[in-house]
């Protein structure tokens, strides 16, 4: 197992050409490591340990620990909020539970470890798309021009290397910027549908879980629900039935004690507050990208602060000479050019898009 999380490291290394921006990173490589992270420690809690120990007398305990581990268990809601130790023997079970609907019963946790698999595989998944798209457009112009560990005919070569092609290639990279912006929403849509599915999952408790209990500190001990345990209880109960000796259908009642959720609980407690800050800043991520659409007047500035050797007025000619696309481009340019080389290809560039060069 140390080797399967050891191998996901590569997932977090530093990228020496940056083609995206940091939240778009932390939804597809971090999230994607996170998640699948929890998948493997819950797989491994699962598999190799013992998940689910049922205690019930006359039958032997792993049948019923597996009969109960593929056909559910429950607990009744209302018991939640009774004093254990006096009114039930553990949260959410008691013994009033002849009517159905008084139960409720939990199957998600056989199927935990597969869904943060493939949730996991929908954070990738933009990165993926994103990769295809780009298809290393950034390193080829690039040119290893983000060190400076090069002659000085080997760095003039390559600056006119670059010019060129950004003097031949005007108005030729709208579908560049846009299919990222694309990825960048395609992000914030997986967030949203992903938490959307975990409510289904967990019977609509998950959207409210991280609140509810943020709320409990200012809740009296005596008077507290944890929603924790009500949604991952440690405890419940299974009803085993079968035939007796004369052939007379017997109920066995089993109390059932699930480590498995002990896990389960701290991990949606992370991802729920993780999805929420990822929630916020794709959310924020999208605004300022509109404003960067809407707002021609404001991308000067944005690119001033990427280089401040750059003057206002050159990034003034360059964002009202190119359209969005190739305004984009010079922009993730400065994540990825050595700033002094960055400063004299875009003063250059400046001038050969002047009215006065084109003549």
């Amino acid at each position: 197992m140390y080797k399967l999380l050891a191998g996901l490291k590569s997932y977090l290394k530093w990228q020496d050409i940056q083609t995206d921006s940091t939240i778009f990173r932390l939804h597809n490589s971090f999230t994607t490591v996170l998640l699948l992270t929890c998948s493997l420690i819950i797989t491994a809690t699962q598999y190799v340990g013992h998940p689910i120990s049922c205690i019930v007398n006359g039958i032997p305990t792993h049948v019923v620990n597996t009969f109960c581990w593929i056909h559910s268990t429950f607990t009744m809601p209302d018991a939640f909020r009774r004093q254990v130790g006096r009114e039930v023997a553990h949260p959410g079970v008691a013994n009033d539970f002849d009517e159905e609907d008084a139960k409720k019963y939990y199957t998600y946790y056989q199927w935990v470890c597969f869904v943060l698999f493939f949730q996991a595989i929908a954070c990738y998944t933009p990165k993926f798309l994103w990769d295809k798209f780009e298809g290393g457009l950034m390193r080829m112009i690039v040119m290893g021009l983000n060190i400076t560990i090069c002659t000085t005919e080997e760095k003039y070569a390559k600056k006119e290397a670059l010019l060129d092609y950004l003097s031949k290639h005007i108005k030729r990279h709208k579908m560049y910027a846009l299919r990222y912006w694309l990825c960048e929403v395609l992000c914030f849509v997986n967030i949203i549908v992903q938490m959307y599915i975990m409510n289904r999952f967990f019977d609509g408790e998950f959207l409210s879980y991280g609140t509810r209990i943020m709320q409990l500190s200012d809740v009296p001990q005596e008077q507290r629900f944890d929603p924790m345990v009500y949604v991952f209880p440690r405890v419940t109960k299974c009803i085993f039935h079968k035939y007796g000796s004369s052939g007379s259908l017997q109920k066995h009642d089993s109390l059932c004690i699930l480590p498995l959720n002990i896990v389960n609980e701290k991990t949606y407690v992370f991802i729920w507050f993780w999805y929420m800050i990822l929630l916020f800043l794709l959310a924020g991520l999208i605004v300022f990208r509109a404003v960067i659409i809407l707002m021609p007047n404001f991308r000067p500035r944005l690119l001033h602060a990427r280089n401040r050797m750059i003057s206002l007025e050159t990034c003034r000619i360059l964002s009202e000479r190119l359209d969005i696309g190739d305004w984009w481009l010079i922009y993730m340019l400065g994540c990825n050019l050595d700033p002094m080389i960055y400063k004299e290809v875009m003063n250059e560039f400046s001038k050969d898009l002047e009215p006065s060069a084109n003549k």
